[in-house]
Parts: structure tokens; sequence; C-alpha cells
């Protein structure tokens, strides 16, 4: 088995068409046919149902794309180790960021990093909670920022930093009337949410403070990021619901941010990283973040 027929595998998996998996290789549909062949010999086992009308994944197709997008990311992670080491740098982290987490907060974190080990190179790489959690359990990340502590077992989740769940809202809006917005007077406008397969974790986190009225909130949108969140608020679209620090981050124009009345939700960021021991480097990493925390709280 080699790359290229990995390769090849990948391109038709996701795009069920040998053709068009062709055309993205930048190879004739014969060669591309063939290597699907020698694959399926050296596995014993038939992976695309393939018909003149449709090509689909057998099961085992299934259970063999579950693996191979893996075999390339630590491929890369070999050849980013190579080039962090030509570089000068003596060790590295590499670290997954799920849901989108706090600006501020994460560049005081990385620009304390730089100051303590600049030798240390940090790989970022934004990744859905699922495969941050699957990433952690199979060694592909060392550690990793999420918005949820369900991570199931052998991962765990330790309270990074929180900050205040606020309400962005289009500028002159009547909503703005209130110095604190009631639960119950947001419900009565459209919302724009981040979306649960994108962002599960702060998803998870909004409609726990949602569920708190017995009203169903209008959800007008979900959304994949808050850039886009920020700009159907701009837009008055809707209102969003994000944490405090995206309002004066926000690029866009015309967007206030309201806080919400009685006891005001936090939105909380975690440290995930698998219960295998950390490395020095990493339990220093760790100890940063802790560092974060409590200076943005004195």
């Amino acid at each position: 088995m080699e790359l290229r027929h990995l390769r090849c595998f990948l391109a038709v998996a996701e795009e069920l068409h040998f053709a068009r998996a062709a055309e993205r290789l930048h190879i004739e549909q014969s060669p591309l046919s063939r290597a699907i062949k020698d694959l399926e010999e050296e596995l014993g086992t038939q992976l695309f149902m393939r018909t003149t009308r449709s090509t689909r994944l057998t099961h085992a197709g299934r259970l063999f794309l579950e693996h191979v997008p893996r075999v390339f990311t630590a491929l890369q992670q070999a050849r980013d180790s190579v080039k962090a080491a030509a570089n000068g740098f003596r060790g590295q982290l590499r670290v997954a960021l799920s849901d989108g987490i706090s600006p501020s907060r994460f560049s005081s974190f990385l620009a304390l990093c730089r100051q303590e080990e600049p030798e240390v190179e940090i790989r970022l790489s934004e990744v859905p909670l699922s495969q941050q959690i699957k990433g952690l359990h199979d060694d592909l990340y060392d550690v990793g920022f999420a918005q949820s502590d369900e991570v199931g077992d052998g991962v765990v989740a330790t309270p990074a930093w929180s900050e205040p769940l606020v309400v962005a809202v289009p500028e002159r809006h009547p909503i703005l009337s209130h110095k604190r917005i009631p639960l119950e007077e947001l419900l009565r406008y459209p919302l724009v949410l981040c979306d649960p397969q994108a962002c599960e974790g702060h998803a998870r986190q909004v409609e726990r403070f949602l569920r708190q009225a017995e009203v169903e909130p209008l959800v007008a949108e979900q959304v994949a990021s808050c850039d886009l969140m920020m700009a159907l608020v701009a837009a008055g679209f809707a209102l969003g619901l994000t944490g405090e620090s995206n309002i004066p981050a926000c690029r866009e124009s015309g967007v206030v941010g309201r806080p919400l009345a009685g006891c005001s939700p936090e939105l909380t960021t975690y440290l995930l990283r698998s219960t295998r021991e950390p490395s020095a480097t990493l339990a220093r990493f760790i100890e940063r973040v802790q560092t974060i925390e409590s200076s943005e709280g004195a």
C-alpha cells in the first residue's frame, strides 16, 4: 500500500465520483480506477459500490475513511517538526482549537508562551470538537481548547477561562432601552446562533441558558463563525449571543454589546488534554493557562 493509493481513495471517497476525483488529482480516470482496484486487492475487500449512475462507499470503505485522513495529518506534522527543527525550534506543541474562543485571552496567552519559551513552536489547528477529541486520543494533538467539558473517557477537560455571555445588538435597536436585557425580552426577537455542528460546545452552553425560559427561541439563522454572526447583527438581521470579548474584537461597525439581566451566564473555555502523563513542555504550557486566568481575574 502506497500513499498514492490513499490519496486516490480519499479523493474518490470525498467526491463520490471517479471523473471528478481524477480531475482533482490531475490524472486520467483509468489509472485512478486501477489504483482503487489495487487498494481493494491489498485490503481484501470492496471499498466502493459503483454503478453507471452513482458511486458510494461500502461499510468497509466508510470504516477505512475514518482512518486515512489521520495518516496525512501525521505525515504533515512530521514535515512540520523537521521544518521547525531546521528553523531553530527545540520543541513543538500541537494545539487544536474548536468552537471559537475568546480572542483577547488567547492572544495574551500566546504572547506569554512566546515570551517565556520562544524556542517552542506552537502549531495551531482549527477543527470540530469531535475531531479534536479523536485527535487527542490518537496523539495527533498535544492539547486543545474548546467550549465543552463533555469529552468522554481518556480526555481531561479543565476550565481555562470564562467571560460573560452578552447580547450582540444592532445600534438603534429598541431592545437597547434596557441596560441589562431580560431573557424574556431577548426571546421576543429573532436570534442568530452558532451552528451546533461547527461550534458544538459554544452552542451547548448557549442552549442551556436559553432553556431557562419557557418560550421557544426564534432562531433566524445558525452560523459557523462569530464573524458571520456579527455581520448579520450589524445588518439588523437578528440579535446574537456571544462572549463579551467578541464585541470589541468585532470588525463590523454598528454592533453594541449588552449584558443580560439577573445572574449573568458565563461562557467557559476549557483546556482539553489526554489522560496520558504530559511532557515537561506541555506541563509548563498548562501552567501558563492558569497564569492568564488568574491575571485576567485580578
